[in-house]
C-alpha cells in the first residue's frame, strides 16, 4: 500500500544554506493494509521527518514515496487533496492540534469544508456521532467542548476519529501515547488493535520498544537517518542482530530488576555493517 523507496531528506543549514544536514538517509521500507509497523529510534533519529514526508509537510530530496502505486511526491494541489482522504496523521502533543479560542470539535467543521460540504447538517451530526463513538467517545461528552476542558486522551482520540471520517486506509502515528497516562495509553493501543483489523495500515512511530514490540507486525529500527535493522517483530526482538538493536533492548527497564542490580549498558560499535532484517533472511547493509 504505501512503499517508500531509497528515500532521502537532507537539510540546508548554516548561512546561506551552504551546510547540509542528512535526516533521512537511502531508506526503504513498506506498510500494507491491515499491518503496523512500527518505525523506533531515539530522538534525533529521523522517525518524525519520515512522517513528514510520507505527508507530504516537508519535501523529500531524494527518492520516492509511493501510496497504492502513485508517486505522492509530484502530486498537485487536488490530487494530494485526494491523497488526504486516505492518509492522514496524528501527532505527540494533541493540545498542539486545537486552537484554544474554539470548541474542539471544530477541527471537524474543518475537514467538512474540504471534503463533506455536501451533507446535510443532520447526517453530518450521524457520521461525526458514529465515528466517535468507534473511538470509544460519547458525544455528548466531548461535542461543544473546548480543548481545556477535556484530556489528553480524549482529545487524541477525538483526531482519530476525524482521521476516520474520511474511511482513511493509512494512519501515520507519531509519538501519539507519549503524553498520555498509562492507563488511556492502553486504550489508544488497543484502538489502534481494532483499527487494524478492519484493514487500516499504520505507521506507528515510537521511542518506546516495549510499545512497538506490543502493537507492531513489523520493525523497523532506526538510527541517525538510516536503517539499521528491520524485520519481523518477533525477529528484531527475539534475535537482534545490530549492535544498537541490542544496545536498545538492553536499555529498556525490567519490572523484576531493580536500577541497581543493572548492568551498564555497552555502547553499539559504530565500524560494525549495519543489518538489515528481512522476514526471514539477513542481508548486509553499508551506511557511512
Amino acid at each position: 500500500m504505501l512503499e517508500l523507496d531509497h528515500v532521502t531528506k537532507v537539510y540546508s543549514v548554516g548561512a546561506f544554506g551552504s551546510g547540509k544536514l542528512p535526516a533521512v538517509r537511502d531508506v526503504t521500507f513498506a506498510v500494507g493494509a491491515g499491518e503496523v509497523v512500527s518505525l523506533i529510534g531515539e530522538s534525533g533519529s529521523g522517525k518524525s521527518t519520515i512522517g513528514r514526508l510520507i505527508l507530504r509537510l516537508s519535501p523529500i530530496t531524494q527518492g520516492r514515496i509511493r501510496f497504492g502505486g502513485v508517486d505522492i511526491t509530484t502530486l498537485g494541489r487536488r490530487p494530494l487533496r485526494d491523497y488526504y482522504a486516505y492518509v492522514q496523521g496524528v501527532f505527540q502533543d494533541p493540545f498542539s492540534s486545537y486552537n484554544p479560542i474554539f470548541h474542539a470539535d471544530r477541527v471537524f467543521e474543518l475537514l467538512r469544508r474540504q471534503h463533506f460540504h455536501d451533507l446535510g447538517g443532520s447526517e453530518w451530526s450521524r457520521k461525526v456521532d458514529g465515528a466517535l463513538e468507534a473511538v470509544s467517545l460519547d458525544p455528548d461528552q466531548v461535542l461543544g467542548k473546548y480543548p481545556h476542558q477535556l484530556s489528553g486522551g480524549q482529545l487524541q482520540r477525538m483526531l482519530v476519529a476525524r482521521a476516520l471520517l474520511l474511511d482513511i486506509k493509512l494512519l501515520v502515528a507519531d509519538e501519539i501515547i507519549s503524553m498520555l497516562d498509562a492507563s488511556t495509553r492502553i486504550d489508544v493501543l488497543n484502538l489502534l488493535a481494532d483499527l487494524k483489523l478492519k484493514g487500516l495500515g499504520v505507521l506507528f512511530i515510537t521511542h518506546d520498544l516495549s510499545l512497538g514490540n506490543y502493537i507492531s507486525d513489523r520493525t523497523v529500527i532506526l538510527r541517525r537517518g538510516a536503517i539499521v535493522e528491520m524485520g519481523a517483530t518477533g525477529k528484531v526482538f527475539g534475535n537482534p542482530q545490530h549492535p544498537y538493536t541490542k544496545m536498545l533492548l538492553a536499555a529498556v527497564p525490567q519490572l523484576h530488576r531493580r536500577w541497581e542490580a543493572v548492568e551498564p549498558v555497552p555502547v553499539a560499535d559504530e565500524t560494525r555493517p549495519l543489518v538489515q532484517v528481512e522476514p526471514d533472511h539477513f542481508a548486509a547493509v553499508d551506511v557511512p
